[in-house]
C-alpha cells in the first residue's frame, strides 16, 4: 500500500508513498527529535500546512520523535486532486498508520484533525498511548457562522471549484488583507503577532496549485467529520486511550462552546491554555507544557 523515502528538502523528513481513495499520493512529513513517537496532525483550514505544527514539534522534540504530515489536498506545496470528503481523510490516516505504524506515545491533532484522529485511534487501538486535541473543532466556518443556510453551502463550494469563475472568487477571498483579518479575529489571540511577514507566508500557502479545492471543501463543511455535537461526543468514550483536550482561552464563542461541551461530557480531561484556534502555532511552549503536565 505504501512506502517511505528520504526527503531531500532542507528540513529533516521523509515522504510517504500512499494509496488513498484510489490515488497514489506522495505525502511529505517533517521528522524531528528522539524518543517515543508523537504523530502531530495540523488543523484543516484555508492556511493549513504541516509547517504550522513545527513550533510544537520543536518543543516536543526534546523527548519525542515527532512526525508531522501534510493532509492530502493541503499544505505549502502543489496540491493533489483527491476526493475531498471525510472518507478520504479517514482512509489517509489508515494508510499513514500502515506506512508509519509507530506505535505513538502521543497522537496530537489540532482543529478539525481532532475528529479524524479520534476515529483513527478507535480503528487502530494499539497505535496511540495518549491523544491530545488542541482547540478541537468539528464544524466548518460557514456552518458555524450561518447554521441556517446549509442548502447554500454545496452551491458555494461548486462555485469556487468551477473553472475560471472559481479561481476569481477564490483570489478575492484569500487576499492578504482578508487573511490578516481572519487571523486577528480567531486564529491568533495576540493580534500583534499577526505580522505582515506572517500574513505573507500564509498567503503563499493559499496560492499553491489546486489550493481552492481544499478551501472550498473545508469552509463549506464538506470536511466536517460529523454533523452534530451529539455525533462528535459519540466519538469518545470506552475503547480509546486517555484523551486530553486543550481549550484555548481565546477561542471564538461558537467553537469554544463546542470545546466546552466536550470538556463537560466527562469523557476527556480538559485544560485551559492561552491562544486561539491556532494555539499549537502561537503558544507552542504552553501547549507542550500542558501535554507534559497531564
Amino acid at each position: 500500500m505504501s512506502g517511505a523515502r528520504e526527503n531531500g528538502g532542507r528540513e529533516p523528513g521523509l515522504t510517504l508513498d500512499l494509496t488513498v481513495a484510489g490515488h497514489r499520493l506522495a505525502i511529505p512529513c517533517d521528522v524531528s527529535g528522539q524518543g517515543p513517537g508523537a504523530l502531530i496532525l495540523p488543523a484543516l483550514s484555508t492556511i493549513s500546512s504541516r509547517e504550522e505544527a513545527g513550533p510544537l514539534a520543536r518543543e516536543l522534540a526534546r523527548d519525542h520523535r515527532c512526525l508531522v504530515p501534510d493532509w492530502p489536498g493541503f499544505g505549502a506545496r502543489r496540491r493533489e486532486r483527491v476526493p475531498l470528503m471525510p472518507a478520504t481523510f479517514h482512509a489517509f490516516l489508515d494508510a499513514l498508520l500502515a506506512a508509519a505504524p509507530g506505535p505513538y506515545a502521543l497522537g496530537i491533532a489540532a482543529g478539525h484533525g481532532a475528529g479524524y484522529l479520534v476515529a483513527a485511534a478507535r480503528r487502530h487501538p494499539q497505535a496511540f498511548g495518549r491523544l491530545v486535541l488542541v482547540a478541537p473543532t468539528w464544524r466548518g466556518p460557514l456552518p458555524t457562522a450561518m447554521p441556517g443556510k446549509a442548502p447554500w453551502f454545496p452551491r458555494i463550494r461548486a462555485a469556487v471549484e468551477a473553472p475560471v469563475l472559481g479561481e476569481a472568487l477564490y483570489r478575492l477571498n484569500i487576499s492578504p488583507p482578508v487573511i490578516g483579518r481572519m487571523m486577528r479575529a480567531h486564529v491568533y489571540a495576540d493580534r500583534e503577532r499577526v505580522t505582515p511577514e506572517l500574513v505573507r507566508a500564509k498567503h503563499a500557502i493559499t496560492r499553491q496549485r489546486n489550493g481552492r479545492f481544499g478551501t472550498a471543501a473545508f469552509v463549506t463543511g464538506g470536511l466536517d467529520p460529523v454533523r452534530s455535537r451529539e455525533e462528535f461526543l459519540g466519538l469518545f468514550g470506552p475503547g480509546l486511550p486517555p484523551v486530553l483536550v486543550l481549550r484555548p482561552a481565546g477561542a471564538p464563542r461558537r467553537s469554544g462552546a463546542e470545546m466546552d461541551a466536550l470538556a463537560a461530557s466527562g469523557l476527556v480531561t480538559a485544560v485551559s491554555i492561552p491562544g486561539a484556534l491556532s494555539a499549537h502555532e502561537e503558544e507552542p511552549a504552553a501547549v507542550a507544557a500542558a501535554i507534559r503536565a497531564a
